[in-house]
């Protein structure tokens, strides 16, 4: 059996793909990549579907042995040193590892989450429908916890021959603000609380981790008390309990809740919060559900852009070895003809 083995790894290590889908009206929220884009770049660069399943790891990396047989691996997401038996490899580039290889994860020196993906995919058994650890729930994964010290984790059979691929351009996230839709309850707010949230400055606290996001800063002022009749949570709900400081709940979130939610992350802007480190600060600006639904459309070109501009590595590299590989003289091979 081809394998990784986890050497080593910060706490938050989880398997994660696209999300448990289907199972929130039974207390069950999505799980799934807190970084869906970097998810799919990782996964593209190793031949996989955009939504199979990577290590999440959490600002701090890891160390991974290959047993069994070789496999094609890729990182993307936070900015994390990488390196295959001490050579370093670069972000967003597929690398072929032998056997007996070590592969190491440094900690993210910007962002927070970064995506291993291996060609195949994890062969793991799939717990109502994704193998997506929800940390709250204890399903998912190996044994719905994170990973840890000598687990196993299991491979399917990928696609090892052909070149490198690399996506050689960064994918940058929109600058500006993190942009909201108003709602559900903002009308359980006051105009100055409102106008609080969207001309003030907040700052991710430690208070961080899969199920969501405390911020610090400005308080925002309920019109009649904080207590409502509980009703559905999204990944993105901005809450308001009776302190009067947001909470933005995210990918392991509960499922309903009891405090009034001022306003949602557009759907385009989830990954760039996300990626977002305690003390970093965030400003949020309203856009309307039209314009929110636009944004979503464009993220969604923007990933096919970015994906169909992976490529086989090297391309811009012109050393002897790959100029030694090329047929220089194209067609023209006879001069008589």
């Amino acid at each position: 059996m081809t394998g990784l083995v986890i050497k080593s790894c910060g706490a938050l290590t989880t398997l994660q793909d696209a999300g448990r889908k289907g199972y929130q009206r039974y207390g069950l929220s999505n799980a799934g990549a807190m970084d869906r884009t970097a998810l799919a770049i990782a996964n593209a660069l190793v031949g996989n579907t955009v939504d199979d399943a990577a290590i999440e790891f959490a600002v701090f990396g890891g160390e991974l042995a290959v047993e069994g047989g070789d496999v094609r691996i890729a990182i993307a997401g936070a900015d994390c040193p990488l390196d295959i038996d001490g050579e370093p490899m670069p972000p967003r580039v597929s690398r072929r590892v032998a056997r007996g290889s070590t592969i190491r994860i440094g900690a993210a020196r910007s962002g927070v989450f970064a995506y291993l993906a291996v060609a195949g995919g994890f062969d793991v058994a799939p717990m109502l429908g994704s193998i997506s650890v929800h940390l709250r729930a204890h399903v998912g994964g190996l044994h719905g916890t994170p990973l840890r010290a000598g687990d196993v984790l299991p491979l399917r059979a990928g696609q090892l021959e052909g070149p490198d691929l690399e996506l050689a351009a960064s994918p940058e996230h929109a600058p500006g603000p993190i942009r909201v839709v108003l709602g559900p309850q903002d009308n359980l707010f006051t105009s100055a609380g409102i106008e609080t949230l969207l001309s003030s400055e907040y700052q991710i606290t430690a208070q961080a981790d899969r199920m969501g996001y405390r911020l610090d800063g400005p308080k925002i002022a309920h019109a009649d008390g904080f207590n409502i009749v509980s009703d559905g949570i999204v990944t993105g709900s901005v809450q308001v309990p009776g302190t009067g400081v947001p909470i933005v709940l995210l990918a392991d979130r509960q499922t309903t809740g009891g405090y009034p939610k001022i306003a949602t992350i557009v759907r385009a802007d989830l990954g760039r919060f996300a990626q977002m480190r305690p003390g970093e600060k965030v400003r949020f600006s309203a856009v309307s559900l039209q314009n929110a639904v636009a944004l979503a459309r464009s993220d969604a070109r923007r990933l096919e852009s970015l994906l169909a501009a992976i490529r086989p590595a090297g391309l811009d590299r012109l050393d002897s070895a790959r100029l030694l590989g090329l047929n220089l003289a194209g067609e023209a091979t006879d001069a008589r003809s």
